[in-house]
């Protein structure tokens, strides 16, 4: 039996809507993976702590309240803290275009706006995945 890609979506902080995030987790259901979405107001460590459990070879963290630019980056700071750095971090949201290099410096690998067509998300985890399943 094959091992199929482990994902975790989560939303951290207080954002509310999670309408696509739930897009998302149902799209990469559907292409396959196993998927755990962690639901609403997540801390970092929360989330950190939910991809170890999980085994996690993805984590595709969602953010509409504009507080992408601390949560992002902390997430991806407790991952290096804890010397975990086989599991791809992407974002997805309202990000500004002019934040996306910063985010992508603090260690977010994939950056995904409104509209992004989801078989893009999928093919980005397909090609981008660091665990060998």
């Amino acid at each position: 039996m094959e091992k199929r890609i482990r994902v975790v979506v989560a939303k951290p902080g207080l954002d509310g809507h999670d309408r696509g995030a739930k897009v998302v987790a149902r799209a990469l259901r559907d292409a396959g993976m196993e998927v755990i979405y962690t639901g609403l107001r997540q801390t970092p460590e929360a989330i950190f702590q939910t991809c170890v459990q999980e085994d996690a070879d993805v984590l595709c963290l969602s953010s509409l309240s504009g507080a992408h630019d601390y949560l992002f980056p902390k997430v991806v700071e407790i991952f290096k803290q804890k010397g975990v750095d086989d599991v791809l971090i992407m974002g997805g949201g309202i990000i500004p275009e002019e934040d996306v290099p910063r985010m992508k410096d603090s260690g977010i690998e994939g950056i995904f706006g409104p509209g992004t067509r989801t078989d893009h998300i999928v093919e980005f985890i397909r090609t981008n995945l660091k665990k060998q399943l």
